[in-house]
């Protein structure tokens, strides 16, 4: 048997322009996995890049994205270099358009300025490129990758649809009023004819149909080029449909009097459908706004300079400097550059950021220290063992964006359809026009256009377009109301089919704060051990000291303090020689205590951390401190299970820490000891059951399970990466509001199959009446008039059973936000 390895297939993640919707990123997926070069492309519709494994090169990739009818964004950034000869210029420019993912180089004296596909370009890379040349370059700003031109490119976009959102809106509300004109009484004032009446609409709403639209149609445009249809199709179509429909009848109305049927022109409709789908599109950009950032709040985290000692003399550097084996110095108060192992010193520090543990933990010498966490005490020196792309932080930014890019773009069902909905009512009305024109009776062409018209106006897909895009804007407005913050609809509607929901313990059912639970000893004791305490920065520390205070003890002058890490505290206290700390701080001291042991065991079996108290050589009683659980996470635990829904707990916490937790909670099922790089695994795990899994979480160690859970839940007292890798984000804090954001999207996604289902129903209704099947039996027509009153009718409809939403209320009454 041959065992030879076989290397993985290269992989490369590109940024793509244009995809608006499932059936574009479906239409790119497709295309690219067929190309004999590719084994596998997954393309991510919110992050708006496509990533293909297999062995096609770069070039070709892009010109397939191309062909497509899309595009693939580039960024320029400028380089300085040393002085070149003449004879060198051209060697250069050609050895860096060698580089793959280069588009276009530009050379002049000292500046070199390169055009690249981002994220597939580096300085390394055109390091290596021109160093047989003798010539090196140097960054004059910061690089942009991918998330940077995509944020970019989503701005424009926002920009362009604010700027046609707000004309648009204005000019149809004039022409709603024209169509109004006599029945508000305006023609008392200013008498109107009808056909001015109507030449104004038109005025009126051929901006808004050719400017505002404008969007629409060329993305349905370029999208039937290539043979395909999505939701722009439909929206331009159905527009189209009623706007020269309209002109038709204002030019010629007398082509329309067939059997005394006086035709009608709905301008105000194709013009109302632009506007509120330009509104759905505006609103869901802005919600999606934040994707890259909070990638760029996790890359912020590591300090830009770090201090290394070389040669014997301390140096400040650039991060990216920093080689394995460098000696970093940290001083109180700073970052810790990149993770390593200490030297010499040590410290407490506060790990918060990336474990979301609230309590800082001590290190010694031989101990690890990880990237982006805070010293905030002490000063030690250590030896970098990992940089660069290997440090946790960057390994944590990485699982953010595989997480996040192996999220399957959510599948609108409305674009799924109308890849077979469009095609077949233009069949449908081909058909009719063609039917009437041979074997209908005279006049047959005005019968066969009138019907033809029919179609396409019954047809109109302003319910279908409208169906999911109110019911979820009413749906976020109720959830806002209930201090539910959702990015857009696809959080909704992976909500409704959860099966798990997992949650963080730190700050997510826990205050994320100690504070001071137990104590054994009389208050004067108390106030001689909080005295000691309060020249310490120890979170443990601080919340003994908030305990005292807030029994209103006055605490004794402190005459001298040590700290000893990780063992506990001795200081001189009024005269009084007070240790806090642990057994071991006390038996070093030759301090005895026995029956103090049952206390200190019962606490730790609890979940809290216990410390010994004695003064002038006698223990005087048991201190303990905990990160004690919400008064609301028990209520949360159990209407979610009310709801049907399996709830565990995750945590970094040692497993009696946590089952201590889970009791008071009614949680069964408990993930403990798990590190922050360990915990998007284990919702992979549960995912791999078969399970639909939500994530709750506050913490930036909680990013890369939040990115990879169906559904991301954040609480907005946590941080801002975890809140900005989220879907939902609960205002307050409160974990009951879990709860209500799941029936929420249930309420929805139940609201929006109404919507669906009678969007199509006076489509299969009336299609078959519009193309006139009953006339032979029954001698009925629906003319356009009735057609586009029972188009307007199925919007009505749509639109007032998503205003039903508004009465949402959740199961248990959430506290006012």
């Amino acid at each position: 048997m041959n065992d030879t390895h076989l290397s993985p297939e290269p992989m490369v993640t590109l940024p793509v322009s244009g995809m608006k919707c499932a059936s574009c990123s479906g239409r790119v997926e497709r295309s690219l996995s067929h190309l004999p070069e590719v084994q596998k492309a997954q393309v991510n519709l919110a992050m708006a890049q496509v990533t293909v494994t297999g062995t096609i090169g770069l070039e070709n990739l892009v010109i397939a994205v191309e062909q497509l009818g899309f595009r693939v964004p580039v960024t320029t950034e400028m380089f300085l270099m040393e002085e070149v000869s003449s004879a060198l210029v051209a060697r250069l420019a050609e050895a860096l358009r060698g580089v793959v993912g280069v588009r276009r180089v530009v050379l002049d004296e000292h500046l070199a300025t390169i055009t690249y596909i981002p994220g597939t370009v580096t300085l390394e890379k055109l390091q290596y490129a021109v160093q047989g040349l003798g010539v090196r370059l140097h960054r004059t700003a910061a690089p942009q990758d991918g998330v940077d031109v995509v944020e970019a490119e989503r701005v424009e976009e926002y920009r362009a649809i604010r700027n046609r959102l707000g004309p648009g809106a204005i000019l149809v509300a004039a022409t709603l009023v024209l169509v109004h004109w006599d029945m508000w009484g305006l023609g008392r004032l200013v008498a109107l004819s009808k056909v001015t009446n109507q030449w104004l609409q038109f005025l009126l709403i051929l901006p808004v149909q050719f400017w505002s639209g404008w969007l629409f149609h060329e993305n349905a445009w370029v999208t039937a080029r290539h043979g395909s249809t999505n939701m722009h199709s439909l929206v331009s179509l159905g527009t189209f449909s009623a706007f020269f429909y309209s002109v038709l009848v204002l030019v010629v109305p007398d082509f329309f009097a067939v059997r005394g049927i006086h035709a009608e022109v709905y301008f105000e409709s194709s013009g109302s459908i632009i506007v509120l789908i330009l509104l759905g599109r505006f609103l869901e950009i802005r919600a999606k706004g934040k994707t890259s950032q909070a990638i760029r709040s996790l890359m912020a985290l590591a300090p830009k300079i770090a201090r290394v000692a070389r040669d014997g003399v301390e140096v400040s550097i650039s991060l990216r400097d920093v080689v394995v084996g460098d000696r970093v110095i940290v001083r109180p108060g700073e970052k810790v550059p990149v993770d390593g192992v200490i030297l010499q010193g040590s410290s407490v520090v506060d790990e918060s950021m990336l474990t979301g543990e609230s309590i800082p933990v001590s290190r010694g010498v031989g101990e690890p220290v990880t990237g982006g966490t805070l010293n905030t005490s002490g000063a030690f020196t250590f030896e970098a063992t990992r940089v660069g792309q290997e440090t946790a932080l960057a390994r944590i930014v990485d699982m953010v964006r595989q997480a996040q890019g192996a999220k399957p773009p959510i599948a609108r069902l409305a674009d799924r359809i109308a890849a077979i909905f469009v095609p077949a009512v233009l069949g449908i009305g081909v058909v009719t026009f063609l039917s009437w024109w041979f074997f209908g009776p005279e006049p047959a062409l005005t019968y066969a256009l009138l019907n033809f018209v029919s179609v396409l106006i019954i047809a109109c897909p302003c319910a279908l377009g409208l169906a999911t895009p109110t019911s979820i804007l009413v749906g976020t407005g109720k959830g806002a109301e209930n201090g539910i913050l959702v990015k857009g609809g696809d959080a909704l509607e992976k909500a409704c089919g959860l099966d798990v929901v997992v949650f963080d313990k730190t700050g997510t059912l826990t205050r994320g704060k100690p504070v001071l639970t137990d104590w054994t000893g009389n208050d004067v004791q108390l106030a001689l051990v909080a005295a000691a305490e309060a020249r310490s920065e120890h979170p443990i520390a601080q919340a003994i000291v908030i305990g005292a205070r807030q029994k209103k003890l006055e605490l004794p002058p402190v005459n001298s303090f040590e700290a000893m890490a990780g063992f506990g505290v001795r200081a001189d206290v009024a005269g009084h020689d007070v240790r806090v700390g642990t057994r071991r701080f006390m038996k070093d001291a030759g301090i005895v205590f026995s029956t103090e042991e049952i206390f200190l065991d019962r606490c730790e079996l609890e979940g809290k951390t216990a410390m010994l108290a004695a003064v002038d050589g006698w223990v005087v009683g048991v201190i303990a401190v905990a990160d004690v659980v919400k008064k609301e996470s028990a209520g949360a635990v159990s209407r979610l299970r009310a709801l049907g829904l399996e709830v565990v707990m995750l945590t970094g916490d040692n497993r009696r820490t946590a089952q201590a937790i889970a009791g008071q909670v009614g949680i069964v099922r408990i993930l403990a000891e798990v590190l922050p790089e360990q915990k998007s695994d284990e919702i992979q795990a549960l995912q791999a059951q078969g399970k639909r899994v939500a994530m709750v979480g506050d913490g930036i160690n909680d990013a890369p399970a939040l990115a990879q859970a169906d559904v991301g839940i954040a609480l907005g007292t946590g941080t801002d990466v975890a809140m900005e890798s989220a879907d939902m984000t609960l205002i307050s804090g409160d974990p009951r509001g879990v709860a209500t954001a799941i029936e929420l999207s249930r309420a929805t996604m139940r609201n929006i199959r109404q919507n669906l289902f009678w969007a199509f129903a006076y489509n299969i209704i009336l299609i078959p009446l519009a193309a006139g099947v009953w006339f032979p039996w029954f001698g009925i027509l629906l003319s356009p008039v009735f057609a586009a009153a029972a188009m307007a009718l199925s919007s009505v409809t749509v639109v007032t059973n998503a205003l039903r939403l508004r009465h949402f209320k959740p199961s248990v009454c959430h506290p006012s936000l």
